[in-house]
């Protein structure tokens, strides 16, 4: 069962009028689709959806959906700011089995940069990709990729058959793609042109 749960209203009025009408009773607009159900038009009380929204959980991962005495696993698939505030002020959900297949964007972090062998030397991590998307069951969706920098080594190419997924878990992508380049610095190469020179 996901850690979040959100208590959602049903909204009469749709559109721009309503949903300013939602805002202005202290809730945040959203929209509940997917599966075989018609959208619907939903609303979740502001220092609820904040909370829920800081704990970092919230914007793609599994959410228990609650109307009453009804549950249903949802993802939240997209979150929008107001440009001057940075306060939620629409989400989207999409209704999912709780260990439906389903595609998802998790972010890459690196770990080990003060002991990788090539950043040592003076080289530099160029990042392709700051997120993978994976295919994976609901449930068990990866909160972060991990890739381990100590033993790379300038030149090495980090790609995603590197990166041990959990059980259940692939990439979206059939190809081997590369995450990240780990490479020459200027000032590295710089000093290998001096070395040269001096031998």
């Amino acid at each position: 069962m996901a850690d979040i749960i959100l208590n959602v209203e049903v909204r009469d009025r749709a559109g721009t009028g309503g949903s300013r009408e939602t805002r202005r009773a202290g809730k945040i607009p959203g929209i509940l689709y997917g599966g075989e159900k018609a959208p619907v038009n939903v609303a979740v009380k502001s220092n609820e959806f904040r909370k829920a929204l800081y704990t970092g959980k919230l914007l793609g991962h599994l959410v228990t959906l609650q109307h009453g005495e009804d549950k249903q696993s949802v993802i939240a698939k997209a979150i929008q700011f107001h440009p001057v505030t940075d306060e939620p002020i629409h989400f989207d959900l999409f209704r999912v089995g709780e260990h439906q297949l389903i595609k998802i964007q998790v972010p890459v972090h690196f770990k080990n940069h003060d002991i990788s062998v090539g950043m040592k030397k003076g080289g530099s991590l160029e990042i392709v990709r700051h997120t993978v998307e994976l295919a994976c069951p609901a449930d068990a969706i990866p909160e972060e990729l991990i890739i381990d920098l100590a033993h790379h080594d300038i030149g090495d190419t980090i790609r995603i058959s590197e990166v041990k997924l959990p059980e259940g878990v692939r990439p979206a992508q059939d190809r081997d793609f590369v995450i990240a380049n780990l490479k020459a610095s200027a000032a590295a190469q710089s000093g290998e042109g001096d070395t040269t020179t001096e031998a």
